[in-house]
């Protein structure tokens, strides 16, 4: 092993054992050089005052060597911020912006010790880092039955975890704590779990209230004092977009600090937070009370990111933190938060109307971007296809009964007719 792993797994063991535990083979053997390419041009930036030959870039006239005709489309920003490189970790600016606004939002992590955010390729990466750090062959990896199904791609097929379910909801449609509970302590002998929390929820776009966050963090302490070594995931991608009745905010803030056998991760990111999607910018943070653990962690992060992509997107760090310093920020993303809110209070209307009869029931919803029908006469598949091509409407078939509807994407005045078009699909269909 090369003696920088094993310096980072000596002051994980020594600041917290279990922590060193939770890692994979690879997370164990992962490491960011030190004397390799980026070090030595570090170093020279900050030092070769004469000539740099070191960074594989091009330059001209003192700066980013660029072309007009890209230039003159983003004349808004200097070529320094576009063109070279970003630091693998991020920007550093972008990286204290985020920070701070995961303090402002989450007033719960004011006083606990976590790191400072390292910048990903959106959401998808930051979950593939957590993947390739803490999930070898065969580890549990324990997530709701209602989900995004890229978790059965990163966690399982990537890293042959052991994927888990438990369903979500309880008859009464309250967040199933008790079934997280008994995922959690049905991995004793192994020792280990990587829990998966993803609120608001997709695809139901369930967020649970403040009792249900209590039970969740109980159930995860109530698995830790069992001997189990657990990493939490916080799956944050529709932070901020909460309607009703509901936690607003991460459970990380509840969790870092909580127990020694419990290491929360956030995976969160302006991508759907700011509405950039196209953008590609998501962060992962860590939270520990020992520096030495922070650091390693962080550390070894980055030898994941400097393995795979190098760095993420400089161009869409720059977008994305001039945006975040703007005096208009609060005031723009209010706005499109009104507008978010008031299509899912219409569809929830809607469905509470009484206009669609007794062919569908609906998961609870009060966060994000999308909500859930549970069919009861028709199958989801066979209505999601003719929706398509009789009616020209897409949808999401989940499973036999499940169909996901993104209000996120349907203006607030056509609510009302793609409803009514669902359910003409599900008459049609009973009619065969």
């Amino acid at each position: 092993m090369n003696p920088l792993a094993e310096q980072l797994n000596q002051n994980l063991k020594s600041g917290n054992n279990h922590v060193y535990e939770m890692l994979s083979i690879l997370g164990k053997e992962i490491y960011f050089p030190k004397e390799g390419i980026l070090s030595q041009s570090a170093e020279a930036t900050a030092n070769a005052k004469k000539f740099n030959a070191t960074i594989g870039i091009a330059t001209e006239n003192g700066g980013p060597m660029h072309l007009a005709t890209i230039q003159e489309t983003l004349s808004a920003y200097k070529p320094q911020d576009l063109y070279p490189y970003a630091p693998p970790a991020g920007k550093p600016e972008l990286r204290t912006v985020w920070r701070d606004k995961m303090i402002q939002e989450n007033p719960a992590l004011a006083d606990k010790s976590f790191g400072n955010p390292v910048v990903t390729n959106a959401l998808t990466h930051g979950l593939s880092i957590v993947a390739d750090l803490f999930v070898d062959e065969g580890d549990a990896v324990i997530y709701p039955d209602k989900n995004w199904e890229n978790y059965e791609l990163t966690f399982g097929i990537r890293r042959h975890g052991s994927i888990i379910n438990y369903p979500l909801f309880t008859e009464d449609m309250t967040f199933n704590s008790a079934g997280l509970e008994e995922a959690l302590l049905a991995q004793k002998d192994k020792g280990k779990a990587v829990v998966i929390l993803n609120f608001p929820n997709n695809p139901t776009g369930y967020t649970p209230g403040v009792k249900e966050g209590e039970e969740i963090v109980a159930a995860l302490v109530k698995a830790a004092e069992a001997g189990i070594n657990v990493v939490v995931v916080t799956d944050d991608a529709y932070f901020g977009l909460f309607f009703e009745d509901s936690l607003t905010e991460s459970l990380f803030g509840k969790l870092a600090g909580l127990h020694p056998r419990i290491l929360p991760v956030k995976v969160d990111g302006a991508t759907k937070e700011e509405f950039v999607w196209g953008f590609r910018v998501g962060f992962i943070t860590f939270a520990a009370e020992q520096t030495e653990v922070l650091t390693a962690l962080e550390q070894k992060t980055l030898g994941i990111i400097r393995a795979t992509i190098s760095s993420c997107s400089h161009p869409s760090q720059s977008f994305v933190l001039r945006a975040l310093k703007s005096p208009e920020f609060e005031s723009q993303k209010a706005e499109k938060f009104v507008i978010m809110k008031g299509r899912a209070n219409k569809v929830k209307s809607l469905l509470d109307s009484g206009k669609y009869g007794d062919v569908w029931e609906y998961y609870p919803f009060n966060s994000g971007y999308f909500m859930c029908l549970k069919l009861k006469t028709v199958n989801a598949e066979a209505l999601r296809q003719h929706l398509i091509y009789e009616y020209g409407v897409g949808t999401i078939a989940l499973g036999d009964q499940d169909l996901r509807i993104a209000f996120s994407c349907i203006a607030e005045e056509n609510l009302e007719e793609l409803f009514d078009l669902v359910y003409k699909g599900v008459l049609d269909l009973q009619k065969i």
